[in-house]
């Protein structure tokens, strides 16, 4: 995910019912109401997240467009995973709630080592983010580091053959009808061993 732009994530990720239809999410908005979910100024919530307090102030204040690494910084810092910036919970009471997404129509972004196709944007405080995934990494070293966020991951596999490395198990090889569960806090990264890219299903939990 290194070098994705931020705004391609602001765009995919909106409140339903909260903001006009198609228009972005307010981060500074986001990143300030989890600041002070945890009571925590600037200072603290910098030094938190590994950033200088004027770097968070800007993006507070609308005065700056973060960086991935930036982002991913973030979300170590507020204890949240990357998805969550962008996905605030409805605070009304919401019951018999369903969300199709019809074959191909997910909400879908590349990155360097995967295509995701984001499922189920209609529905507003999930409990889950599901998410199709096309690898398209090869190599350990294509990644900038480990994936590592908070919550629980479900990892089905879908077609191909891939290699799922974690940061605390042998590397395992996983074929089509093959699923994984795991703390989503360890370390992982997937990539593709088969000649075509391998698809995969992600579920993860946001709580």
């Amino acid at each position: 995910m290194a070098g994705q732009d931020p705004r391609t994530l602001i765009s995919i990720a909106r409140e339903s019912g909260d903001t006009e239809p198609g228009a972005p999410l307010d981060l500074g908005a986001r990143v300030r109401e989890l600041r002070k979910a945890h009571d925590w100024t600037l200072e603290q919530a910098a030094n938190q997240a590994g950033l200088a307090r004027s770097t968070l102030s800007k993006i507070e204040n609308g005065q700056m467009s973060p960086t991935y690494d930036a982002l991913k910084k973030l979300a170590v810092g507020l204890r949240i995973s990357v998805p969550q910036l962008f996905t605030p919970p409805r605070r009304e009471q919401v019951n018999g709630r369903m969300s199709l997404t019809k074959a191909g129509q997910g909400n879908a972004h590349a990155t360097a080592t995967y295509e995701h196709e984001l499922l189920a944007e209609t529905l507003t405080k999930k409990q889950m983010l599901p998410y199709r995934a096309r690898v398209r990494a090869r190599a350990m070293e294509e990644f900038d580091g480990w994936v590592r966020h908070d919550g629980e991951e479900f990892l089905y596999v879908l077609t191909g053959v891939i290699r799922l490395f974690t940061e605390f198990y042998e590397p395992v090889e996983m074929r089509r009808g093959d699923s994984a569960y795991y703390d989503a806090t360890m370390g992982h990264n997937v990539i593709s061993l088969s000649d075509e890219d391998a698809t995969i299903l992600w579920v993860t939990s946001l709580t």
